[in-house]
């Protein structure tokens, strides 16, 4: 019989994954060069990517529990196995909307601490107690504290939208983090993990000697899963899936690699696998959307029609790395946002000038960020925009064009009020999200010698060229497209060309009227 492999979902205990015979996929070669490396580490990488598995990993390794380790890369390497003190604050379990939260999670741990390392004086603020917590544990063992911090800026990611408790908590944190500098003598580790380097906190700004490893090459794949690691690891549930869809193990890597493939953190690094993804795949044996639907940032969503963002350029953005490291409220940047919690990544480096170049990482991310935007544009519930994409695909493809304008006319007409549709650019990125799920040649801002089509669309039997303008007419918009002769390109293809002129009202806040012009 055939051994049943334990996929670890939703598992971030290192501990628990070797007792319990779960697969693990050796990270602990980046064990030895933090170990031999500096003192301050900060790793940046978006949600459910092994953050906690190798904050965890770090635990045992420094707690001396080289029995998890054996067969591990770190085993072989020379290292006393002593144990340390570990004060292990996970941020990322609480919910710090409301102002008490947070001092919550931090007395609980406090006092947890206080009692394994006695403590002479328990009295002062969060800041101050830690502070003699660090102390008390060095001189109780008589070995440096390792200090490991998890989602350290949740608290601060949860409070974007709410300035005074946003700040609240800055402060509080600031103030904790501040202990980094002055316990020095008492530390041996400080590794911190998180989704954004936040400005004016004082871990960032007060530490000169901090490591930020996010884009470094040497840690490109500290999380998530390798090429060589998928084929290594993974053989058994390749063959299921092999077995599964009757497709060949090479057929079914190409499909993993198409869907969940295409992170990248550094400007040399290999593209890596979403591991949630990734294990859940394996375990069901099934594709699936796993991690777009494990959880939504809504900040997202509230950040790009705040920012009256060109979702366009937005999707294929260049910039230099300071554009991507940090997030700061008296400036905010979209770009940063995305690229940090996962729905943007490197996809290029040009040295020379040391600019990135950004993309979607794959097709889940794709498929779930569009289908994720689009009831925020178009007012529709998760269902119903999945029967509208496949209904105006329909339409596309059978040319049915006064269908296809009395959709988009009900659909803007639904927009709630406060979703700004007179505003230009908001009008552009619904009709983009939506003409990207449908999944046909679309292209928006169409050059052509004469000039740029508003939205193109191209399907096995039409050509399909639509302007819009904003509070003109629909006759203008029609005239736009003969004057510039934007169908001459496609007139000898054999399809059917279809123009539409489209006025927008930004009064009515929808499509008012369209013409419409077929050459065959």
């Amino acid at each position: 019989m055939a051994e049943i492999i334990k996929y670890p979902i939703g598992e971030q205990s290192f501990q628990a994954l070797r007792e319990e015979g779960y697969l693990y996929v050796d990270k602990t070669r980046f064990i030895e060069k933090i170990v031999n490396g500096g003192k301050y580490y900060f790793l940046g990488r978006p949600r459910r990517f092994g953050k906690s598995l190798f904050l965890s990993t770090l635990k045992c390794f420094f707690q001396g529990k080289r029995e998890l380790f054996a067969g591990l890369y770190v085993d072989s390497m020379p290292w006393e196995w002593d144990e340390y003190p570990v004060l292990h604050l996970d941020v990322n379990i609480g919910d710090y909307t409301s102002p008490e939260a947070l001092d919550t999670l931090l007395i609980n741990r406090l006092e947890e601490w206080e009692r394994r390392y006695p403590v002479n004086t328990i009295a002062g603020n969060v800041e101050t107690r830690f502070y003699n917590v660090i102390r008390a544990a060095h001189h109780h063992t008589g070995r440096k504290v390792v200090v490991l911090v998890d989602e350290y800026d949740k608290p601060l990611v949860h409070n974007l939208d709410a300035l005074p408790q946003f700040e609240r908590v800055r402060e509080k944190l600031g103030a904790l983090y501040a202990n980094f500098k002055s316990c020095a003598d008492h530390l041996r580790l400080v590794f911190l993990t998180g989704v954004s380097r936040f400005a004016k906190l004082s871990v960032f700004s007060g530490l000169n000697n901090l490591q930020d490893i996010s884009f470094q090459n040497d840690y490109s794949d500290i999380c998530g899963i390798s090429e060589r690691e998928l084929r290594d690891n993974f053989k058994d549930g390749i063959s299921a899936l092999s077995e599964r869809y009757g497709l060949s193990c090479e057929e079914i890597c190409r499909e993993l690699k198409i869907r969940y493939d295409g992170y990248r953190f550094s400007s040399e690094g290999e593209e890596i696998y979403n591991p949630f993804s990734l294990l859940q795949v394996m375990s069901c044996k099934e594709f699936g959307s796993y991690w777009v639907e494990s959880g939504q940032a809504g900040i997202l969503r509230r950040q790009l029609i705040r920012f009256d963002v060109n979702l366009k350029k937005l999707l294929h953005t260049r910039c230099g790395q300071e554009a991507l490291k940090g997030y700061d409220l008296d400036n905010p940047r979209p770009v940063a946002l995305l690229y940090q919690t996962g729905y943007l990544t490197i996809k290029s480096y040009d040295r020379a000038n040391g600019i990135y170049t950004l993309g979607l990482p794959n097709r889940e991310v794709e498929e779930g960020f569009l289908n994720y935007l689009l009831p925020s544009y178009a007012n529709l519930q998760d269902d119903d925009a999945k029967v509208f994409v496949l209904e105006m695909l329909h339409e596309f493809r059978n040319g049915d064009v006064e269908g296809i304008m009395t959709r988009l006319q009900a659909m803007f007409a639904k927009v709630p009020y406060d979703m700004a549709m007179d505003r230009e650019q908001n009008v552009h990125n619904a009709l983009l999200i939506l003409m990207l799920l449908i999944g046909l040649d679309v292209r928006t801002e169409y050059r052509t010698s004469q000039g740029r089509i508003d939205l193109f669309v191209c399907t096995e039997k039409f050509y399909y060229i639509l302007e819009l303008k904003l509070d003109g007419t629909a006759k203008e918009a029609l005239r736009q497209i003969e004057d510039k002769r934007y169908a001459l390109p496609f007139s000898t293809d054999g399809r059917q060309i279809i123009e539409i002129g489209v006025n927008f009202s930004r009064e009515s806040r929808t499509i008012t009227d369209w013409e419409v012009k077929k050459i065959y």
